[in-house]
């Protein structure tokens, strides 16, 4: 059963990488600072001060350069491929109980192949916005997947927290 909480969280964290690319390790970072997460042994960096400032500042940038008209388009010809990485570094973080080779091969397929859906499917949507609308309603797509992408990562990793305390207030 760990394993299946384990994929399942990789899998909704590699997701939230799709929308933002930064926003979920940061999320990871400071869950893992807290002691809310601990990461794979092997990825135990992810939860240090400096891994924290290098992802707030990457958030930091990202989420603006995505309200910038001429910006966002261009931006995504490098987020696609980082979205792929940072889905994968997000999964094989949660999957430290599985052997390295399995890790790093369900890290890359359910963790890439997720980001790099959603990744697609936003691409897809401000290309679709940017045509309808000269680029004007890109600010409400940017801020679509800013909130998506912080809400997924939170809820993902507070979703086991939240069914504990439904069970025990449902008496079960």
């Amino acid at each position: 059963m760990d394993v299946l909480n384990s994929v399942a969280l990789g899998i909704c964290l590699s997701a939230a990488c799709g929308f933002r690319v930064f926003a979920p390790l940061l999320v990871l970072s400071a869950a893992g600072l807290s002691g809310h997460f601990t990461p794979a042994e092997n990825l135990a960096w992810i939860s240090s001060w400096p891994a924290l400032t290098l992802f707030g500042t990457a958030t930091f940038v990202e989420i603006f350069a995505y309200y910038i008209p001429w910006a966002d388009n261009a931006l995504d010809a490098i987020a696609t491929p980082a979205a792929l990485i940072a889905g994968a570094l997000a999964a094989a973080s949660v999957f430290g109980d599985l052997p390295p080779a399995l890790q790093w091969f369900l890290a890359a397929v359910a963790g890439g192949g997720s980001a790099g859906l959603v990744q697609a499917g936003t691409v897809i949507l401000r290309g679709t916005s940017s045509v309808a609308t000269g680029g004007t309603g890109n600010f409400a797509v940017a801020s679509l997947e800013n909130t998506l992408s912080l809400v997924t990562a939170v809820l993902a990793l507070i979703m086991p927290l939240i069914m504990v305390v439904v069970l025990a207030a449902s008496g079960l």
